[in-house]
């Protein structure tokens, strides 16, 4: 009888809790509805099966119970009961499949007139493309990935040259109540691309290009999170989602820069600014996914007051933080590792240019207080 009254109290519970719960979903951002109605119904469904199914125990518990002198009848086959078993779990499979399987042929077939941008997933950051005045993204192939081209970008295809490339660390702008078309791909390992008051989300698998579609329903500023789990980092894998109206998403995509004026910017670069080709490189190859330039601590270390300091490594041996050792820890992450950060960058193949231009802006990450040697250390253990 102890069991028959905690059952209860279960359901009890679970169903108070069900209908009076203070949490509830996010407000809705775009077109599916549907989701919501599928969560709901999945919910129906489920919770009807639980209450059945608990207040039956209860009920067999309480019935059949041991009592003197009486015996348990032996029966093992019941076709009639059998029958109305599979016949109602047949009839609640289908209730939870049907809509499944209505709403992802929704989700999968984009509208004409739907806005394609692509966004590609690599640890720990998103990066865009949307078409320029042509209105086709171009060819992208691995073999014209550089620090310059993070995307890949064929250089000599016609259509690439008015895309506009947001690098990683920028965010994703989108115009209400225009059709969106995202394709999608990885260049490490398996992401996932979610934005919760959208109600919708794809994974991104190296080797292929997946989509999914939705139209922004509601201006605003929403977060894009990884949900698939995908390193160390994986939690810092994130964007942010800006809704515009259209005049105003207009204008903000006429001053971004296309990857033609990008390519045409690179050849005029003065090769002396460092700093500044450092910082670009610092961003397109998502160094600051994992590090950052105000002191805050990060899945990497901070490098802001890095240069010129005395850094702890994993034996608490210590080394100075020189351009040997930053070039070291750009090519080679694991032969130095800083104590109190886990094993998670991957080893960079830069020219020496670029570890130079990397080191100048590391270098050039010095405040003022911290010029002098006696400034705490901002990449210590803490």
């Amino acid at each position: 009888m102890v069991l028959a009254i905690i059952l209860t109290i279960i359901v009890i519970g679970s169903v108070a809790f069900h209908l009076l719960t203070p949490w509830t979903l996010t407000e809705l951002g775009s077109n599916w509805q549907s989701m919501d109605a599928m969560l709901h119904i999945s919910f129906a469904i489920t919770g009807v099966v639980f209450v059945a199914v608990t207040l039956f125990m209860v009920l067999a518990i309480v019935r059949y119970r041991h009592r003197p002198g009486r015996k348990a009848q032996y029966s093992p086959d019941s076709r009639r009961l059998e029958l109305w078993l599979l016949g109602l779990t047949t009839v609640g499979i289908v209730a939870l499949l049907a809509p499944g399987l209505v709403y992802y042929y929704d989700f999968t077939r984009t509208p004409d007139d739907a806005m394609r941008v692509e966004v590609v997933g690599e640890q720990w950051r998103f990066a865009f493309r949307y078409p320029g005045e042509s209105g086709q993204l171009g060819r992208t192939s691995i073999e014209h990935v550089t620090s310059d081209n993070p995307l890949g970008l064929d250089p000599g295809d016609p259509a690439s040259q008015d895309d506009i490339v947001i690098p990683a660390g920028g965010d994703l702008h989108l115009p209400v109540d225009q059709p969106v078309e995202l394709v999608m791909r990885a260049r490490d390992v398996i992401h996932s691309f979610f934005v919760p008051e959208f109600r919708a989300k794809m994974d991104m698998v190296p080797g292929m290009v997946t989509s999914f579609w939705f139209t922004p329903t509601r201006t605003g500023t929403f977060e894009a999170l990884c949900a698939q789990h995908c390193g160390v980092g994986h939690y810092n894998m994130s964007a942010t989602v800006n809704v515009m109206e259209r005049e105003a998403f207009e204008d903000w995509l006429g001053e971004q820069q296309t990857f033609g004026e990008h390519l045409a910017a690179l050849g005029d670069r003065d090769e002396d600014d460092e700093v500044s080709w450092g910082r670009e490189l610092a961003t397109s190859e998502g160094c600051m996914a994992c590090h950052s330039d105000d002191g805050s601590r990060d899945v990497g270390p901070t490098w802001l007051n890095l240069y010129g300091r005395e850094v702890t490594l994993e034996d608490d041996s210590t080394v100075v933080a020189d351009e040997e050792y930053i070039r070291r820890s750009i090519t080679d992450p694991r032969a130095q590792l800083t104590k109190g950060y886990p094993p998670a960058m991957p080893a960079y193949d830069f020219d020496d240019d670029e570890l130079d231009a990397l080191v100048a802006y590391i270098r050039s990450l010095q405040d003022d207080e911290n010029n002098n040697p006696d400034a705490p250390d901002t990449n210590a253990e803490r």
